[in-house]
């Protein structure tokens, strides 16, 4: 090639220029491998590129060169790119016959003004920019094709697998075998997929000194110059060529390469499957230039132009060969808008959709212990710097000091966290020059060593492996997971003890709740303070060794997607990371200032709750409760269908019941399907309260009377009526005692039932307390007007009456000229499992049936339902209105959580998880003197303490201090009874096995904590 360069003289080429465009002017030589390139310069000012062309360049290449400039002239004209300059006879190009007897092309384009990018900073603007008029460039080609474009260049990037007979040229053999890694990649990873990539007309030669900036700006890109190396290959090898130059001595390479891609991708979009070659193409790039350069170098050793990039291009394969691909590749999908590898954010997505489904990683969800941030991210901390100098017995010593003062169990290293404990070399960046990996890439847990790990989800263990370098990770095992809907990821579980190495091997399969390991103490944990350190890897082709813990900041949004914050997996909540709002303190002084002062509140030091999440209540620093209280949210706080249902019906309508409507007799219909035959009209309201007035309301128009028999202990609402008829209201503290027209009778309670009744007499016997309050008043000539009670008393202490009470009493009230109402407020909906209603236990059906809390999951709805004789009593004229009773919002979510209740057979669920509780609580009473009684139907419980099983004398105080105990550990539950001695369980009916494993656990040890004393 080199014997048909062109050899003109300074004044040769000055009288070309003259002979064939009529122009004179001074002219300088510039470099050129194969050709001979002019600067003219003329007289008014104007500056011209003049090339002698290469003899062995085919004409149909030079012709393409033409064609091509031509093309970008007509689609692209904005484009800084050299514009061809006609000769005096109009044509393209001249020729012109050398001494030697060689025709040489001659070309003269217009220059364009600017500074080699060679010689700026590279800044990764300017290499956006780059990226960005390459992109157009290539785009404003698409569809252009030229026979001349068609050419077997060695510098053809599908021709880069000859860079392996070029290796001999190559003396190092250190050298030698860094090019045969980068070969063997190509022609085993790379090589068989070009083929398959799109193709079209490119630059091919976008080096630093081909591309220009501006005099003034080094971050714009001023041009485009030299394509003589164009021809028609894949896509991607554009970007390849230009991040491997750009590359070159560059601290971050890979972000250099990014910013290229970035910035095509703005005007050619990128494709993942040409990004994921990138990296290879990169280097390949580089091999084909070290190797040709090695070739010739014998030949021009004079030659600058042909070695101007050998050393940093060698000084960068090294750095390409040091690097991981995958993460090269990560980083270079994600500045083009792609995941980081495929999938990465649907797997982000189900874990985060799917959380509450995954087993804990402890012996309870992570979120339920009391939670505090590790001080690794102050530098200055005394236990970070302990930790930094490999002192783990004195760091550990320090965090559980802290730990006995605040209460704290479980301390945690967020994700994302910048560290200096990370000294050794280890953690320098292999990615950008100078840098160090500071932040933390996955998710620590710090815990006593020993304390048992299990894995939320079904796995393979993939490897066990111990690591002994120190500030390493010891013990170390990472798992498969490939749930359902979700694509295949990896965990890393580090710092752990090596008892795992000899009991799990790879290809283990684990079920979910399997023990994985143990936290492993100092002597095996890498020299930490015990902790689990866990993380997840997106990219399943990475072993781990390839993981890395710890992450440079200018890759925080790479390593978000392939390295996961395992959070959700382990059951952290969001509200632990992140707080907003009022402070416990100033809402309480707010409640006091602006609230009704007898609002009360529970706890001595309240809680403050910022969002429910099925069975669990989270507090505003991330603390979650098991609610085992609360039975409003029935089905579980925020049920998706719920919230679906309520948002998608507000979304369209809602109004009141004057316009017609389908969901409120869809609902009714729906409804009094669960009930008996006859009780088949309905009234909405939107409380309980409400529910229980219009009942009074109704009875009156339909008997008359006003007298009332209730229970003794019982509540039934909120407003003045219900107050008075309430003796848990009337007859405390503010409370003025029973009206006139309330008769109570006693509450049958089989527990403190006198020690001579007999138990099967219990049922008559009680219901004696009505006949007598029915026979005072028929003393005065007067009769009941109804009898109502909680088909089971709640606030009496969850009490279970006896087997027939009711149909005793119900018959008396009935025969005396009253009605019977039960109020299934608190009791009703399936929650005691073998019944809908839990009226249904006592064979009996009421005249009406007021139902709330748990009809809308905690949306503010209620129901009443009855008979049509009392419904037609009560269309006396007056018309019943209310406002939001029965609006179309309430209605579907009404239908759903009947939907949910029946779809998901909770009714089935409250039966099962209530046997097996009370089965549990009579375990335990076995073993807890103080537990005097345990009684239960369903999800609705209750144990009632006594400080004397015979006396029964109760233990209010010790009853109070296990529900504290318990919430200390993360229990919800509540104290009920007229000697508040009863503890009362109420759950939400999607109460798993675990959940019940998770309260039973707790109350063992509260009632061990609490009976110690």
């Amino acid at each position: 090639m080199l014997d048909t360069a062109p050899q003109y003289s300074l004044t040769d080429a000055a009288s070309l220029l003259k002979t064939h465009y009529g122009l004179s002017g001074d002219l300088s030589p510039l470099n050129s491998e194969r050709d001979q390139n002019y600067k003219v310069v003329t007289a008014d000012g104007k500056i011209f590129i003049l090339k002698i062309i290469n003899a062995s360049e085919p004409v149909v290449e030079s012709r393409f060169q033409t064609a091509l400039l031509n093309h970008i002239r007509d689609h692209a004209g904005h484009l800084p790119v050299p514009h061809i300059v006609p000769t005096l006879k109009g044509d393209s190009l001249a020729d012109t016959l050398s001494a030697n007897g060689d025709v040489h092309n001659i070309r003269l384009v217009g220059w364009v003004d600017g500074l080699p990018l060679a010689e700026s900073a590279r800044s990764l603007q300017a290499l956006e920019g780059l990226g960005e008029l390459l992109g157009q460039f290539d785009a404003a080609l698409q569809g252009f094709m030229h026979a001349g474009a068609l050419r077997d260049l060695d510098w053809d990037m599908t021709n880069a697998g000859r860079s392996k007979d070029r290796l001999h040229f190559v003396k190092n053999a250190d050298d030698r075998a860094l090019l045969e890694r980068f070969i063997a990649r190509f022609e085993t990873q790379v090589a068989p997929k070009l083929g398959t990539l799109r193709s079209g007309v490119i630059h091919n030669d976008a080096n630093d000194w081909n591309v220009l900036v501006g005099n003034d700006n080094h971050d714009v890109i001023a041009g485009l110059i030299d394509f003589g190396d164009a021809l028609y290959t894949p896509v991607i090898a554009e970007v390849a060529i230009a991040a491997a130059y750009a590359g070159l001595d560059h601290d971050a390479p890979i972000s250099a390469a990014a910013a290229i891609a970035k910035g095509f991708h703005k005007y050619y979009p990128l494709r993942e499957e040409e990004l994921n070659l990138l990296y290879d193409l990169i280097a390949m790039r580089l091999v084909t230039s070290v190797t040709i350069s090695a070739s010739r170098y014998a030949e021009a050793e004079d030659n600058p132009y042909l070695a101007i990039s050998e050393k940093p291009a060698w000084d960068f394969l090294r750095k390409l060969d040091r690097m991981e691909p995958l993460f090269a590749t990560a980083i270079l999908r994600k500045a083009c808008g792609f995941d980081a590898v495929s999938g990465a954010s649907a797997t982000v997505n189900w874990l985060k959709n799917n959380r509450s489904k995954l087993l804990p990683l402890l012996d309870k969800p992570v979120a339920a212990y009391p939670a505090e941030l590790v001080p690794y991210g102050d530098p200055t901390h005394p236990m970070t710097i302990k930790s930094a100098e490999e002192q783990p017995v004195i760091a550990q010593a320090m965090w559980e000091e802290h730990c006995a003062v605040t209460g704290t169990e479980v301390g945690i290293g967020p994700w994302g966290e910048e560290r200096t404990v990370y000294a050794g070399t280890m953690f320098e960046s292999k990615l950008v020059k100078g840098k160090r990996r500071t932040y933390h890439l996955g998710l620590d847990l710090f815990m006593a060593s020993g304390t048992p790990l299990y894995t939320p989800l079904d796995a393979i263990v993939r490897s066990v492996d111990i690591e002994p370098d120190p500030l390493g990770y010891g013990c170390l095992i990472t798992l498969e997971h490939r749930p359902e809907g979700c694509a295949p990821f990896i965990s890393l579980w580090g710092h752990l003890a090596h008892e795992a190495g000899n009991r799990l091997k790879a290809g283990d399969v684990l079920k979910a709740g399997d023990l994985v390991a143990y936290m492993g103490d100092e002597t095996e944990n890498g020299h930490w303070a015990p902790h689990l350190h866990l993380q997840i890897c997106t990219d399943t082709r990475l072993t781990a060794m390839d993981i890395i813990g710890v992450g440079e900041e200018a890759y925080l949004d790479v390593w978000a997607e392939l390295f996961p914050d395992a959070r959700n997996f382990a059951g952290m909540a969001e509200e632990f990371y992140q707080q907003s709002g009022r402070s416990k303190e100033e809402i309480v002084a707010m409640r006091r200032e602006m609230l009704l002062p007898n609002l009360s509140i529970s706890y001595e030091d309240p809680i403050k709750f910022v969002r429910g999440d099925g069975v669990w209540l989270i507090d505003h620093k991330g603390r979650a409760y098991l609610d085992c209280f609360n039975n409003v949210c029935h089905i579980g706080h925020a049920h998706p269908a719920v919230v679906e249902a309520m948002a998608k019906q507000a979304g369209t309508l809602n109004t009141n019941t004057r316009y017609l409507h389908d969901n409120i007799v869809a609902y009714a219909e729906r409804l009094t399907a669960t009930l008996p035959d006859n009780l088949t009209v309905a009234g909405f309201t939107n409380s309980g309260s409400e529910a229980n007035s219009l009942a009074l309301r109704m009875m009156r128009v339909h008997t008359g009377r006003e007298n009332a028999v209730v229970l003794d202990w019982s509540y039934h609402g909120t407003t003045q009526e219900l107050i008075d008829i309430s003796p848990y209201k009337f007859n405390r503290k503010g409370g003025k005692g029973a009206k006139p027209h309330v008769y109570v009778a006693k509450v049958p309670d089989s527990y403190r039932a006198p020690k001579d009744w007999a138990p099967e007499d219990h049922a008559k016997l009680y219901a004696e307390s009505v006949a007598e309050q029915i026979a005072l008043m028929q003393a005065k000539g007067e009769g009941p007007g109804f009898f109502i009670a909680e088909s089971i008393p709640s606030v009496a202490g969850q009490v279970f009456m006896p087997d027939g009470y009711l149909k005793h009493v119900y018959k008396m009230i009935r025969d005396a000229g009253g009605i019977c109402i039960a109020d299934e407020v608190q009791v009703g909906f399936g929650r005691v499992g073998s019944h809908w209603w839990a009226f249904e236990t006592q064979d009996v059906t009421p005249d009406i049936v007021t139902m709330g809390k748990p009809i809308g999951d905690g949306h503010p709805m209620a129901a009443m339902v009855t008979t049509r004789e009392i419904a037609d009593s009560f269309n006396n004229g007056m018309e019943y209105f209310n406002t939001f009773g029965g609006n179309p919002v309430s209605c579907a979510v009404g239908l759903a959580v009947l939907d949910v209740i029946e779809s998901q057979n909770l009714r089935g669920n409250a039966l099962t998880i209530g046997n097996y509780l009370m089965d549990s609580f009579r375990e335990m009473q076995n073993r807890y003197e103080v537990i005097g009684d345990v009684r239960g139907l369903g999800l609705f419980l209750g144990i009632e303490l006594v400080n004397d099983r015979y006396t029964k004398e109760p233990a209010t105080n010790i009853a109070r201090a296990v529900c504290n105990v318990a919430r200390r550990r993360g229990i919800l539950m509540g104290t009920e009874g007229p000697f508040d001695n009863v503890l009362k369980m109420r759950p939400p009916m999607i109460f798993s096995k675990a959940n019940a494993d998770h309260l039973l656990n707790v109350l063992d040890e509260a009632f061990a904590e609490v009976t110690k004393k």
